[in-house]
């Protein structure tokens, strides 16, 4: 069975390097575990480490987090759909939300379960996601300060998730400007001004963060080690906080190009192969994963000789040339993920889930 592990100690490297960063600024910051997919023995290592805040854009995960343990605070992350408001209310104590009517809905449900929610209220500033347009903010909060059992505890943004448009220093000024006004016109302390995400750290140390900002979620930068503003590893974190590894199932000799007529494979794809290949061969390792537990695009043989045949849904082919490391059945390679392959590895039932 393949497996995926995570690297206890090269996490703990990396949330200690961003605790020691976000603290010498007097950052919050808040970890994102929807990459762990609800998965228990990987939420653990996180609450393990002691942060401030855990995030999740599942409601499931956040209810695993709060059985876990039930002090942490946690953070629902994407707007609350009508049909989860109980839940919501139930193992999140803060949510991120842009619909007068859901947030309504939630003081309902909150005086009911005798509870204060707090909510922060996430604001459009061009990524054209989640947001109230900043035309409609002022009377957006002035609605929203009336209900009972809410309490705002924060402003927020979402840049660089939909069409990767970046945060900058104006930008983040804006967000920090529509904070001061809210406090000012309804004579309310807003705590936490939402405005960091892994694509924003490298400002801290460019120093072009505004210093008003004061709250980060923060996934990628922690699990990757990456720049995700540069799109690079940083230097400053251990990347390979995963791992994964999948058996060699089969081993052999075969020809480079298949023979007979040619339609199209299980995802629709028609091929075509480079005829100077017909004749000569190629040693070919079949794995125990396929396309219904990783992406390919996202996976990354360690053995950087290794390349890539193709894939059905519950097989990887790949081309080991001569095999020069004389590699056998049942040997296990290993590959490197980005996020997206971390994601739908973690996501796979099929994917033993280690700590090493």
């Amino acid at each position: 069975m393949a497996f995926i592990t995570l690297h206890r100690e090269r996490l703990k490297y990396n949330f200690e390097r961003l605790e020691y960063y976000f603290k010498s600024k007097d950052i919050h910051w808040s970890v994102v575990t929807k990459i762990l997919c609800g998965n228990e023995l990987f939420l653990q290592e996180i609450l393990n480490l002691k942060p401030f805040q855990v995030c999740d854009s599942r409601i499931s995960n956040l209810e695993t987090i709060k059985m876990l343990d039930p002090n942490v605070e946690t953070i629902y992350i994407k707007p609350t759909p009508k049909r989860l408001v109980e839940s919501v209310v139930k193992f999140a104590d803060i949510s991120m939300n842009t619909e007068l009517e859901t947030i309504k809905t939630l003081s309902h449900e909150a005086v009911r379960q005798g509870k204060l929610h707090k909510i922060i209220i996430m604001i459009e500033l061009g990524e054209l996601r989640e947001g109230v347009m900043r035309e409609d903010f002022v009377e957006f909060y002035n609605s929203v300060f009336e209900l009972p059992n809410i309490k705002v505890v924060g402003i927020g943004a979402n840049l660089s998730c939909l069409y990767g448009v970046l945060p900058n220093t104006d930008k983040l000024i804006q967000l920090c400007l529509y904070e001061q006004l809210i406090e000012a016109k309804f004579n309310q302390e807003i705590p936490f001004v939402s405005g960091g995400s892994s694509v924003t750290i490298p400002l801290i140390f460019r120093n072009m963060l505004p210093s008003g900002i004061n709250h980060f979620r923060v996934g990628e930068t922690l699990y990757q080690g990456t720049d995700v503003y540069k799109d690079e590893p940083s230097s400053l974190l251990q990347q390979d906080i995963f791992t994964l590894s999948a058996e060699i199932i089969e081993l052999s000799e075969k020809p480079m190009v298949p023979e007979g007529d040619f339609g199209t494979n299980l995802e629709g794809e028609t091929f075509t192969f480079d005829q100077t290949n017909v004749g000569k061969t190629s040693f070919r390792a079949i794995l125990d994963i396929g396309i219904l537990d990783v992406d390919r695009v996202n996976i990354f043989p360690k053995d950087g000789e290794i390349g890539y045949f193709g894939a059905s849904s519950d097989m990887i082919i790949l081309d080991l040339k001569d095999n020069p490391k004389n590699y056998k059945v049942g040997d296990y390679l290993e590959f490197s993920l980005n996020y997206m392959g971390t994601l739908r590895a973690m996501n796979s039932n099929y994917i033993e889930k280690r700590v090493g």
